[in-house]
């Protein structure tokens, strides 16, 4: 990602009295510029834990910062109403039973006294049709209290995923209607989430590694998504950790991204020499072999795990620095 050409030659041959004094010669260096933001922890999934029914919440069994596994019972909701629907009911499946146990009596004996030729036809197809319409009618009325015993079931509010839970808006006792939000659950594995300002849109590339800096410690991440929608003049982007930590969701977190590259000088941070408030570089010539030469530094870099300084000023391309000996 950090394209870096260096080039240092060791000075095969050094001049008089250089011999114990390394040596190498100036090039341009391609360096990395990078752009700090700060980026939000957040959850790759954020969804609800709805109500299916309204009515009182008379059990919350999470909190924020509670881990739930999908499917999992998080709170109970009652609708008293139900329950009197349940019992109107019961006592309508009651009634029905005794009709149409009355009604089969009639029809028994309708059939019997058909066959002794003292009723007709007519009347036992009507006794027939009477408990038919009465066992319909029972069905109905069970297949009705299947549907209440349901809603009675939905009661129940279910988390959705395995996650974490982010927020609860309700508390026991109050009133809820269905489609209501009783908890947000995060899932799905954490991330980074960057707003960007729209000038570094071009230099984001997926895939990049990027720069964290947590807890004093910096660790690599992913550029992972670029969304292509601008919001309020920033690019906003996710970024891949492995093993971030998700104790704290939308925590801000330092982030190094990088927007470009630049040509420099630098040289081995042991070169420099600083004497009196002033930095010095030591440069192969002179009629003693070197000389001390005035040179503004600028920042510090690591290459290929070397650290090294860049130089802004006092220093060309081609000439060459010796360390050691001041």
């Amino acid at each position: 990602m950090r394209l870096i050409a260096f080039a240092a030659a060791l000075i095969a041959v050094l001049p008089a009295g250089l011999a114990a004094q390394a040596a190498f010669t100036v090039e341009p260096v391609t360096l990395t510029e990078w752009k700090s933001v700060y980026g939000r922890i957040e959850a790759r999934d954020r969804v609800p834990a709805r109500a299916r029914l309204g009515g009182t919440l008379v059990r919350l069994g999470v909190t924020e910062g509670d881990r739930v596994s999908s499917g999992q019972d998080v709170a109970r909701i009652k609708d008293d109403k139900l329950e009197f629907r349940l019992s109107a009911l019961d006592a309508r499946a009651e009634a029905l039973t005794s009709q149409l146990e009355n009604a089969s009596s009639e029809l028994a004996r309708g059939e019997k006294l058909l066959e002794r030729g003292v009723t007709t036809a007519q009347r036992l197809d009507a006794l027939r049709t009477d408990v038919n319409v009465l066992r319909n009618e029972l069905d109905g009325v069970q297949a009705d209290r299947h549907v209440i015993e349901q809603q009675v079931t939905e009661g129940t509010v279910l988390a959705p995923l395995d996650g974490l839970v982010l927020d609860v808006p309700v508390t026991k006792g109050a009133v809820v209607m269905p489609g209501e939000v009783v908890a947000t659950i995060g899932g799905g594995g954490f991330f980074l989430r960057l707003a960007v300002p729209e000038r570094h849109a071009g230099s984001l590339v997926e895939g990049e590694t990027i720069e964290i800096e947590e807890k004093g410690k910096t660790r690599d991440g992913t550029l992972a998504r670029i969304y292509p929608q601008i919001e309020n003049g920033r690019v906003i982007a996710d970024v891949e950790v492995p093993g971030l930590s998700d104790s704290f969701v939308n925590k801000r977190v330092l982030v190094r991204l990088p927007v470009d590259e630049r040509a420099a000088l630098v040289v081995p941070e042991a070169a420099l020499i600083t004497r009196a408030g002033l930095d010095y570089l030591r440069i192969s010539g002179g009629e003693d072999g070197t000389l001390l030469r005035t040179v503004l530094p600028g920042q510090r870099h690591v290459i290929d795990g070397r650290p090294m300084v860049e130089i802004v000023t006092g220093l060309n391309p081609g000439e060459t620095v010796v360390i050691g000996n001041e």
